[in-house]
């Protein structure tokens, strides 16, 4: 299978010809503008499912969103851990918030989001937003109203960030961590030994890899127009990332 970083490359390829976007006073590629303009309806759409309002469920002054993206395998769980540590974020795993919701008692979701785990595809978008609010909410009920989070697997789709935006809260920037497919496969497959997910075997791992490269490259470069995107190599050592990312952190979030 093409290495993910090849299709990484060849998508971000595809953009190289952007035309001037003068409402923003930047530049919009096409393929972007395109895949915002046709996920602007379904985004409106999942949020009326998740029950979330029109305006942002939170204030900007009072949340601080840091998105941590990258696919499978490239460290996400690590380094939000390690991060949280060291600045105390408040991490926020959309895959773990899914899986905990599958295994949750009477959930009128598990059955659907099961499925979609299994078969490497995303679960719809409604659910996902409405988990993440909720445990958005329940922190600040227990720091006062105020609290930095991270936010790793999310969003992985267009509607997803849109919705997200338009609805609980603009984030503050995203952490995109690539990582040769190969390393990514490994990892996944050493975790599958003892992890006892659905989705840590080798079909899966695939048809998750393919999702990430069809899905998740607009939502990147739609951060990245907006200059709030930081893209780190996760090969080397997890302590060799986190200094990088610890430097990140402290330039471009002060406060943390």
């Amino acid at each position: 299978m093409t290495g993910i970083i090849d299709a990484i490359k060849q998508k971000v390829n595809e953009f190289i010809h952007p035309h001037e976007n003068k409402e923003h006073g930047g530049t919009t590629t096409p393929a972007a503008a395109k895949a915002k303009e046709e996920a602007a309806p379904q985004a409106s759409q999942e949020a009326g499912k998740a029950g979330v309002a029109d305006t942002p469920a939170f204030k900007s002054e009072d949340v601080d969103i840091i998105f941590v993206l990258g696919g499978p395998g490239s460290g996400k769980g690590t380094q939000c851990a390690k991060l949280v540590e060291k600045f105390g974020f408040s991490h926020l795993s959309a895959g773990d918030l899914l899986r905990a919701e599958q295994n949750r008692e009477g959930s009128e979701y598990g059955d659907l989001i099961r499925t979609h785990i299994r078969e490497g595809q995303i679960v719809p978008s409604y659910v996902t937003l409405k988990l993440l609010e909720n445990a958005i909410r329940d922190v600040l009920a227990q720091k006062g109203g105020k609290a930095q989070f991270l936010i790793d697997g999310f969003p992985r789709q267009m509607d997803q960030a849109l919705a997200f935006d338009s609805t609980v809260v603009k984030s503050q920037f995203v952490l995109f961590l690539t990582c040769p497919e190969s390393v990514m496969q490994e990892r996944l497959l050493e975790r599958g030994k003892t992890s006892g997910r659905d989705d840590d075997n080798i079909e899966s791992i695939k048809k998750r890899f393919q999702t990430f490269i069809n899905t998740s490259m607009p939502v990147v470069d739609y951060y990245r127009e907006k200059d709030k995107v930081v893209e780190v190599d996760t090969t080397p050592s997890a302590d060799a990332i986190h200094a990088q990312l610890r430097e990140i952190i402290t330039t471009r979030l002060p406060k943390a």
